[in-house]
């Protein structure tokens, strides 16, 4: 006999783990296949019940009993038999006529697909095939809190692995969130120690940063239109306030007597500006007194026009005027004296001896350039004793000046003619004559600044000429007594065939002549200084006075010999 089959299960199948009646088929004799793997997924592959003869029940056999399918999480329902009533049954006619089998009511009509144990899937995804009786997912099994193995439990600690009651909930802890983190705490302790999970954690830190963004912002914005504020007051205004400015007080100090501004302390007093106005035009330049009685010295080519009847006015250093009279020059030393009258409170500059100056020596030259009164530059002494000649505009050679001058680096320019420049105790050295021009030595007339070379007549040879035109009118000249031939481009100085108008170059009974110097004689040094021109053999002879003793070197048929005379004296023609 055939073993009785469960009551209301198709015959054929048993249900699998899972519920679903489609897993796999009983096959005689016990044993399950599994279903065919060449189905594709999602077709019903469960054979539909067909009718099968049923015999009677063994007595003998015992009844076999199918555990209800159960269902995770869902325990009370899987613990009540789902509420269906078992299909109805009709005896089955049997051999002979007796209806002693009885045959299911699906042979007689379709019966109704089993019903899923809960509400089909919103989204249409059953797991594997169309439909089934979709189960939910099994509960999550967290662990149970308990105590790290190895950790000193006191007595009467719950052995490891027993669970441990939850702690109750402490409030906030100190220093924070990660404060408050316990690692061995069951997963969402943190969380609801927190007050809410990462999502509101990270609302919390967005709305944060947010509201610092948003401070930040305001704070730019009103930085901004401060600082525009205040840009806009510097700008028109200069400032937020009143400008006032922080200064130094106290009276200065008196200079040192060797400064500059102490020498021109005691200088501008005795310099004076000369403007003067002619038949042969007008003329600027500088002087200085000589004495109380109103002597000026200057140059002669400042004053040369006012020797046809022109006018001399002298301003002094305080701003006061006075007109002067010419007392005398002399153009081959470029020098002239003026005197003004009824004027006192007069203050004459010492004068200083330029034998002593050395190069190097610092030096102060005062006067008016381009008509700018109380002008004072400084410098040094560049060189002594350098021949320079100035003048010759005539033509004639009569207005030609020879001047042994002492050469400085103090800014001369026109306007500073006959001006005094003086050494650092404020004493005259020299006179400001000439500047070097682009071709050559030029008065101060000429139109062309400073290069910084300029040229002073010494004061010993202007204090000889100063004496002589104030007691005399007129200045007399050293002279050797020969005439020189200028045109020699030799080495030295040549003595000439004949003089001016067809005489004798040896004056008879001169210097020379007593020394017995010929025509045709080469003069090469005065006192062992070389001399390579006409021209500086003149300037070195008027460096010196009438009656001083010279040393002259001669040279005549390449024979050189020493010859000591005694300088004549002769007046300006």
């Amino acid at each position: 006999m055939d073993k009785a089959k469960p009551t209301g299960t198709p015959d054929g199948t048993v249900p699998d783990a899972t519920g679903d009646s489609h897993g796999t088929t009983a096959q005689p004799g016990g044993s399950a296949t599994a279903p065919d793997a060449s189905t594709s997924p999602g077709t019903d592959t469960t054979t539909p019940p067909r009718p099968v003869g049923l015999t009677k029940a063994d007595p003998a056999a015992e009844p076999v009993e199918v555990a209800a399918p159960t269902v995770p999480g869902q325990a009370e329902e899987a613990a009540v038999p789902p509420a269906t009533e078992p299909p109805a049954t009709v005896p089955a006619p049997r051999a002979g006529g007796a209806p002693d089998a009885v045959v299911p009511a699906q042979q007689q009509a379709p019966a109704e697909r089993p019903r899923p144990l809960h509400a089909p899937d919103p989204y249409s995804t059953p797991p594997y095939g169309e439909p089934g009786p979709w189960a939910p997912a099994p509960p999550v099994q967290r662990p149970v809190p308990t105590p790290a193995h190895g950790t000193y439990l006191p007595p009467g600690t719950p052995a490891h692995g027993t669970p441990v009651p939850p702690v109750p909930e402490a409030g906030p802890a100190q220093g924070g969130e990660w404060g408050r983190y316990d690692p061995w705490a069951a997963p969402g302790a943190l969380v609801a120690e927190s007050g809410g999970g990462p999502g509101e954690r990270r609302r919390d830190r967005r709305a944060g940063r947010g509201r610092l963004v948003g401070a930040a912002l305001v704070l730019a914005l009103v930085a901004g239109a401060v600082g525009g504020y205040v840009g806009m007051r510097l700008e028109r205004h200069g400032g937020l306030g009143t400008v006032e400015l922080e200064q130094t007080s106290g009276q200065a100090g008196e200079r040192a007597p060797d400064s500059v501004a102490g020498i021109a302390a005691r200088t501008l007093p005795g310099v004076v500006t000369l403007h003067v106005s002619g038949g042969d035009g007008g003329a600027l330049g500088t002087g200085f007194v000589l004495d109380g009685r109103g002597h000026i010295l200057t140059n002669q080519h400042v004053v040369e026009s006012a020797s046809d009847g022109g006018s001399i006015r002298v301003t002094f250093n305080g701003g006061e005027t006075a007109r002067a009279r010419l007392v005398g020059g002399d153009p081959g030393y470029d020098l002239a004296v003026v005197k003004v009258s009824g004027v006192s409170g007069l203050t004459p500059l010492p004068l200083g001896d330029s034998d002593d100056v050395q190069v190097g020596d610092p030096v102060v030259a005062i006067g008016a350039p381009f008509d700018l009164a109380n002008t004072v530059t400084s410098g040094i002494i560049s060189a002594k004793e350098r021949p320079i000649t100035a003048g010759g505009e005539k033509g004639d050679g009569t207005d030609i000046s020879y001047v042994d001058a002492l050469q400085t680096d103090a800014p001369i320019n026109p306007g500073n003619s006959g001006g005094p420049l003086v050494d650092e105790r404020a004493r005259v050295i020299g006179i400001n004559s000439a500047i070097h021009a682009a071709g050559g030595p030029a008065r101060q007339d000429d139109s062309a600044g400073s290069v910084g070379l300029g040229f002073a007549i010494p004061v010993n040879q202007a204090k000889r000429v100063a004496e002589e035109l104030i007691n005399h009118g007129r200045a007399t000249h050293p002279v050797i007594g020969v005439t020189l031939d200028m045109g020699y481009e030799g080495e030295g100085a040549k003595v000439g065939g004949e003089a001016a108008g067809g005489g004798p170059a040896v004056t008879p009974g001169g210097p020379a002549d007593r020394t017995d110097i010929a025509a045709g004689d080469v003069i090469t040094e005065v006192d062992g200084v070389p001399v390579a021109s006409g021209e500086e053999l003149i300037i070195k002879i008027r460096s010196h006075r009438p009656g001083d003793r010279l040393a002259l070197t001669v040279e005549r048929d390449g024979e050189s010999r020493r010859v000591t005379l005694e300088l004549g004296s002769s007046d300006p023609s």
